[in-house]
């Protein structure tokens, strides 16, 4: 029970510190540059909250009601407090596309998730070199070091990369068609349920910056297998649901999807 205690704590100190930065970003630095101090703070925020809960979930400290109890907490209040921040270079990639954002502002944008993603790397290791907690202490003792977080083949991983992006992506698409009330609560609810579908093969991460943060220092594989995973498998996902969604759909209907846009949950984009 200390264990969850100082977990709980340090979760909530990565939220109060990230909306500290966000509303001292959005006061003090208007435009592009405030843009992108959003990114890198909500990025740093849903970076060190996984660290936190993972570390919880491999220590066994958590079961699975209560494991999933959290991360659907969790991400409820990433969703609610992002400040449409995407947290996500799939999203960047994805405005490029559209053409509502340019290479450079997307190359920017990208930058500043993983420059928070390493930032949240350090700030891990320093709070769990507190020892708040007996697992804090274990993982100090044990060098910090993760071992490897895939549960199946390289394919099955990629697989299960590829089909929780396609998900959160359709969810993101059509989410506009619910209450405003219900958007973040479907979105999170989405999320949860595929963590609990995928979790064990892949971790069911989906996005390409929270990977590098989270599952890229862990042992078992190369740099490249990871990529091949955790950016390649993500990307597809969200090229192919559009491609579904927005082009394969409308065309078989005789629809336009001239004009489309992706609709967002009102004060957040989609995470993880």
């Amino acid at each position: 029970m200390t264990d969850l205690f100082a977990s709980l704590s340090v979760l909530f100190a990565s939220v109060l510190l990230s909306e500290t930065l966000r509303r001292t970003s959005a006061r003090f630095f208007p435009g592009d540059f405030c843009r992108y101090l959003l990114e890198a703070a909500s990025t740093f925020q849903l970076c060190t909250c996984t660290h936190e809960l993972k570390l919880l979930g491999e220590a066994g400290q958590l079961g699975p009601q209560v494991g999933l109890t959290l991360t659907y907490a969790v991400t409820v209040i990433h969703l609610s407090t992002f400040r449409g921040a995407s947290c996500n270079p799939s999203a960047a990639l994805e405005r490029v596309c559209r053409g509502s954002c340019s290479a450079g502002a997307a190359a920017a944008l990208v930058a500043a998730q993983f420059a928070a993603a390493v930032a949240a790397q350090f700030a891990a290791a320093f709070v769990w070199s507190l020892e708040l907690s007996d697992v804090h202490a274990r993982h100090q003792r044990f060098g910090f070091r993760c071992y490897d977080p895939l549960g199946g083949t390289l394919l099955q991983a990629a697989a299960v990369e590829l089909g929780c992006a396609f998900a959160v992506q359709a969810a993101a698409l059509h989410v506009h068609k619910l209450g405003e009330q219900l958007r973040v609560h479907f979105v999170a609810a989405v999320i949860t349920a595929l963590v609990y579908t995928g979790g064990s093969i892949s971790g069911a991460i989906f996005n390409p910056v929270l990977a590098f943060s989270v599952q890229f220092p862990c042992s078992g594989h190369t740099y490249l297998e990871y990529c091949f995973v955790y950016w390649l498998g993500p990307i597809l996902g969200v090229a192919s649901c559009i491609l579904l969604f927005e082009k394969l759909i409308p065309f078989l209907s005789g629809k336009s999807t001239i004009g489309l846009d992706v609709p967002v949950v009102q004060k957040q984009k989609k995470t993880r």
